[in-house]
């Protein structure tokens, strides 16, 4: 089979920001960073098992790391299916799926970048970070379309969203107060309510004993501010339910619309989330899930703190 992507085609897969989603300079610090770990992974699994040759001999591989990378980014970007991204790179479709599955764990465990070499990647070193900086969070709870489990399997109807009637999972976005990307959570079924993943994930617990850092919420997460000390918050509750005079319906309002305004900032950061297609609707296996969320997000932060930096250097 003749491979179609040559080098002048990877060349420019690689500057088109629109085919991958990130800068060249982006791509080259992936490629320097997650292709020892990917090749050190390989030749670790290669060893683990008898041979009856030596270990490396026989036929070698038609695709490159760099063409295994970018099969990986252009799969999260667009959600291009296996086949297709079997016949772009001229290989078997199953060679395909082996890269992505070999990859996409790589790009999940390198956490998101808050500044050059310094990545978060649990809730914990995110709390730590806010507090050390003065900085306010913000949480929110998205939710990303999957295939219906089968009839018959077991705990088939947990993934059905009460809020939007839809089989779906769900994940918790930290991002600062200006709509970075800090931590995704794993993936959770989403019939399991936003403030439940939160307390599941240890927020309170992390909030209580930790550093003063202040986390914006919405009204799914009331009840959490009781819990950590006033650490949430979350919009005013409506002392009247009926009849209310119109000086507190008028206060009520702007106050709502305060906490609004500055907690809308991590809807921004979910609409980039959305933007890699992948997130949009999921159409693989949901246990890839945690690690597809976590991918995105850490290569969405790279960028971002990549193109924050070079604004301030202009």
């Amino acid at each position: 089979m003749v491979c179609v992507v040559g080098n002048r085609a990877r060349a420019a897969i690689i500057r088109s920001r629109q085919i991958t989603g990130l800068a060249p300079d982006v791509i080259a610090e992936l490629v320097a960073e997650v292709g020892p770990l990917w090749h050190k992974r390989h030749q670790a699994g290669l060893a683990s098992r008898p041979w009856r040759r030596a270990v490396g001999a026989g036929a070698k591989h038609k695709l490159v790391f760099v063409d295994r990378l970018l099969a990986t980014l252009v799969h999260l970007r667009h959600g291009a299916t296996h086949d297709v991204l079997a016949c772009w790179f001229g290989v078997d479709r199953s060679t395909i799926t082996r890269a992505i599955g070999e990859v996409r764990p790589l790009l999940s465990e390198r956490g998101c970048t808050i500044a050059p070499g310094v990545r978060l990647r649990s809730l914990a070193e995110v709390v730590d970070y806010l507090g050390a900086s003065g900085q306010t969070g913000i949480i929110d709870g998205t939710g990303i379309r999957v295939r219906r489990p089968a009839a018959g399997r077991k705990d088939r109807d947990k993934f059905i969203s009460g809020k939007n009637k839809q089989n779906a999972v769900k994940s918790m976005v930290v991002t600062d107060a200006d709509g970075r990307l800090l931590f995704c959570s794993p993936a959770q079924p989403a019939s399991c309510a936003d403030i439940t993943h939160a307390r599941q994930l240890g927020l309170v617990r992390l909030l209580e004993g930790g550093p003063a850092a202040e986390i914006l919420a919405d009204a799914g997460y009331q009840g959490l501010g009781a819990q950590t000390g006033g650490r949430v918050v979350t919009p005013p509750h409506r002392k009247f339910k009926k009849n209310a005079p119109d000086w507190y319906e008028e206060m009520h309002e702007r106050q709502r619309k305060a906490h609004s305004s500055r907690r809308i900032r991590v809807e921004h950061g979910i609409a980039h989330l959305k933007n890699w297609r992948a997130l949009a609707r999921h159409h693989g296996r949901r246990e890839h899930m945690t690690d597809t969320i976590r991918a995105i997000a850490g290569l969405l932060s790279h960028q971002q703190t990549t193109t924050l930096a070079a604004d301030e250097r202009m």
